[in-house]
């Protein structure tokens, strides 16, 4: 467990406290203003990188199973080519100053689309005031945006709810909080979170989840495990890494084994083949992993599972951090990113110089050097 002094951003409390999150994050989305009407909908459009990013791919993998229109993840700077009138745009960023989001956002808007915005303030809580859109505010208290999951990915789907196109948000989110208590109750101690961690050790996790819900879990466990912990940490979906991936484990063995972990995310709402597919890869994978370990997802509904894959995820990443006794709160290798995009030429000049450019220039430089 976490010492207090290895977690000056609270993120393991932040995690514990997913299920009162979710809880409030419902009324949150019950209490939004100007949601257009469903039927003047034809697409959604979820603007996010990072964490926010990951809550607008939650809402998709949600949607596609129940919302009658299309739902698409826009992780950049530009919005698609379809967003217009009939569009709902929304946009999340917990700073609410991710130059990315706030760019696809004001294209959005300028496209004449439905604007809708969760945020805690910053520059894009600004511009949904001047645009009148709808807007959600993410609750003080939490550290940071990966400690806001519940709080950005919970009310875009109640909104749908009030707007027609997402029946029973309020019901499985009613699940959702009770199987995170009952997950809560399992890993505050440490619990299988611990004895994971401790199994992956100093191996790099390579997690798998199947459809969209196992994605996007796998997505989340990946992130975690880069923020939280500071370790490299990869991420794939079933059936397509058997298309792909699987073949890339056909040699160096010898020197795979030794470095990775498999993690299998499993959740009730497989596709009958992705079992059989599970069971494959597992033993095609046996002789090149370290180690191969099972995570079944529990409770009713598709967001119970993919919050409950996410709670467990979280905490054995915190438990990854501690064995290493590393902070998780703080991201210095992002931040010094972050800081370095606000004088992009002083930035860009001396990384080309240094030979650490990336790009054409940089490359063919390198190569013409003796």
């Amino acid at each position: 467990m976490l010492p207090a002094n290895l977690d000056s951003l609270g993120m393991r409390a932040a995690a514990l406290g997913l299920p009162e999150q979710v809880e409030a994050a419902v009324e949150a989305g019950a209490a939004i203003r100007g949601l257009p009407e469903g039927e003047e909908i034809a697409n959604i459009c979820v603007f996010g990188v990072g964490a926010s990013g990951l809550a607008g791919r939650i809402v998709a993998a949600l949607a596609q199973e129940f919302v009658p229109v299309p739902v698409v993840v826009a992780e950049g700077y530009d919005a698609p080519s379809f967003v217009a009138q009939d569009t709902l745009a929304i946009a999340v960023s917990f700073s609410g100053d991710t130059e990315e989001t706030i760019e696809a956002a004001q294209e959005a808007q300028l496209a004449g689309a439905h604007l809708m915005v969760v945020t805690r303030g910053g520059r894009l809580g600004a511009l949904a005031g001047e645009w009148g859109a709808a807007r959600v505010e993410v609750p003080a208290g939490l550290p940071t945006a990966r400690a806001a999951i519940g709080a950005l990915a919970v009310p875009p789907l109640v909104a749908l709810e009030r707007m027609g196109l997402f029946p029973g948000a309020h019901g499985w989110a009613a699940h959702a909080v009770a199987q995170l208590e009952r997950r809560r109750d399992q890993l505050a101690g440490g619990g299988p979170a611990r004895d994971l961690a401790r199994r992956i050790g100093r191996t790099l996790p390579i997690v798998y989840g199947a459809s969209a819900i196992g994605a996007v879990a796998a997505a989340r466990w990946k992130a975690q495990c880069n923020e939280n912990a500071k370790v490299p940490a990869f991420a794939g979906a079933v059936p397509q890494v058997c298309h792909d991936e699987v073949s890339g484990w056909g040699q160096h063995g010898d020197v795979t084994r030794q470095v990775f972990s498999l993690v299998l995310l499993r959740h009730d709402l497989e596709h009958p083949q992705e079992d059989r597919r599970f069971a494959l890869l597992a033993e095609a994978l046996d002789e090149v992993v370290a180690d191969r370990h099972v995570v079944r997802a529990e409770g009713e509904g598709p967001l119970a599972q993919l919050l409950d894959l996410v709670l467990f995820g979280d905490l054995v990443s915190l438990e990854l951090a501690a064995q290493e006794g590393i902070d998780p709160g703080p991201v210095p290798a992002i931040d010094d990113i972050e800081f370095a995009l606000s004088e992009p030429e002083a930035g860009t000049e001396a990384g080309i110089e240094a030979g650490t450019g990336v790009g054409v220039e940089a490359g063919a430089e390198a190569e013409s050097r003796p």
